[in-house]
C-alpha cells in the first residue's frame, strides 16, 4: 500500500524531491529461501526537509539507503517500486545515468569511516576525486577546494590533513571529513546513515552540528538514517519507524516523542534514559530480539514481541492507517499513560 505525500509544513507547495514508492529489496541465494530485507517502504522528502527513517538493526533502514544510491549488488539481489528523484525512476536509469546524479545531486555519508574512506590514498585525493569527476577543474583548484572544504566542517590544519591517510585521524576527524566529500558538490539530497556510530557523545554532538549547520546552508533536504533517538530528535522534522522491512508509524517529530502510538516505537522511546525520570525507576527494553518476527503476509511482523498482541495481530497483515497528523501501522496501539490513567478515571 502506498504512502500519502509527506506530512511537510502547509506553506510547502513545492513538488516532492524524492518519491520512493512501494520499493522491496529481496536477496537470493542458490538452494536457501529468499531474504526480503525491505517490503514496500513509500515515502516523500520534499525540498529542505529533514526526515528520520529509525529502527533497530536489521530493521532494512540500511539497505532502504543503499537500494537509493543504486549500491546495491546486481547479482543476487531484486528491486522493485520505484524511487522518483526530481520526477527521474532512479532504478530504471542506466549506470552512466546514475553516476552522473550520485555524489553530483544525491550524496551520502556512510556509518562507518574507517572502512568507507580507501585506507591506502590520502585524503586530499579522495577528497579532490568528487570535485574534478563532476567539475571541469584542473588539479590544483580540485585540491584548494578539497582544503576549504575540510575547514568549513572544522578539521583542524586543512592543507596537512590532505596529506594524511585515514588510519592517521581520529573518528571524529574522518567522519567530518565524510560529510566534507558529501557536501563537496552541494548535492540536493544528503543521506546520512548513521553518521554518529562510534563515536563518542561530545564528539557525536560536534559532527551533528557541523551536519545540522552544513545542510542549512546550502538548503539540501536530509535523510537520516539511525537507531539513535537522540540524533533524530536534533535533525529531524518528520520521522519514519520502521520494523522488519515495513514503515509501521510516521509522525512529526514532536508528535511522534510525545505521544508514540505503535507498540514498537513506544517501546525505543521506554529503553531510552531520560534525564527527568525520578532515581531507581528501572528501563523497559523492547523483550526478544529483532530476529523474532513474524512474515507480514500473516500477521504484523512486531506480534511477538509486542505487549499488546491479541489474536487479531495473528490474522492478517495490518493495513496502514492515514491521518492528517500521522500513520499508523496497528491493531492495538499503544495508549500513553496519562491517557490511559484519564480514561480509567472518566469510567469510574
Amino acid at each position: 500500500m502506498s504512502r500519502p505525500e509527506s506530512m511537510a509544513t502547509a506553506d510547502d507547495r513545492s513538488a516532492p524531491l524524492l518519491e520512493v514508492e512501494g520499493l522491496s529489496v529481496t536477496f537470493q541465494r542458490r538452494g536457501q529461501a529468499p531474504v526480503r530485507a525491505v517490503d514496500g517502504v513509500s515515502f516523500r522528502i520534499h525540498p529542505g526537509q529533514h526526515l528520520g527513517l529509525v529502527g533497530e538493526s536489521g530493521s532494512g533502514k540500511s539497505v532502504t539507503s543503499l537500494a537509493l544510491m543504486g549500491l546495491l549488488a546486481d547479482r543476487g539481489v531484486r528491486t522493485e517500486g520505484t524511487v522518483r528523484f526530481q520526477g527521474r525512476d532512479l532504478l530504471t536509469m542506466s549506470s552512466r545515468e546514475r553516476n552522473r546524479v550520485r555524489g553530483r545531486e544525491i550524496a551520502m555519508v556512510f556509518q562507518d569511516p574507517m572502512t568507507s574512506l580507501n585506507p591506502v590514498v590520502t585524503i586530499g585525493v579522495q577528497a579532490a576525486e568528487v570535485i574534478r569527476r563532476h567539475f571541469q577543474v584542473s588539479r590544483a583548484e580540485a585540491r584548494r577546494r578539497a582544503a576549504e572544504l575540510l575547514a568549513r566542517v572544522g578539521v583542524p590544519d586543512p592543507e596537512r590533513r590532505l596529506g594524511e591517510y585515514p588510519h592517521q585521524l581520529s573518528g571524529g576527524i574522518r567522519q567530518r571529513v565524510l560529510i566534507a566529500i558529501a557536501l563537496a558538490c552541494e548535492p540536493r539530497l544528503l543521506i546520512a546513515d548513521e553518521p554518529t556510530t562510534a563515536l563518542d557523545v561530545t564528539i557525536q554532538a560536534q559532527v551533528l552540528g557541523v551536519l545540522k549547520d552544513l545542510v542549512a546552508e546550502t538548503g539540501a533536504a536530509l535523510l537520516v538514517i539511525t537507531h539513535d533517538l537522540g540524533v533524530v530528535a536534533g535533525l529531524c522534522d518528520e520521522v519514519n519507524v520502521m520494523y522488519s522491512g515495513r514503515i509501521v508509524e510516521t509522525a512529526r517529530r514532536r508528535e511522534l516523542f510525545a505521544r508514540p502510538r505503535h507498540p514498537y516505537t513506544a517501546g525505543l522511546l521506554e529503553s531510552v534514559p531520560r534525564l527527568d525520570s525520578p532515581r531507581g525507576v528501572p528501563l523497559r527494553p523492547i523483550p526478544g530480539s529483532p530476529t523474532q518476527v513474524l512474515p507480514w503476509a500473516g500477521g504484523c511482523a512486531f506480534a511477538p514481541r509486542c505487549r499488546n498482541r491479541t489474536d487479531a495481530c495473528t490474522e492478517g497483515p495490518p493495513e496502514l492507517s492515514v491521518a492528517p497528523e500521522r500513520s499508523l501501522r496497528c491493531v492495538h496501539p499503544h495508549v500513553p499513560a496519562e491517557e490511559l490513567e484519564g480514561i480509567e478515571a472518566g469510567e469510574r
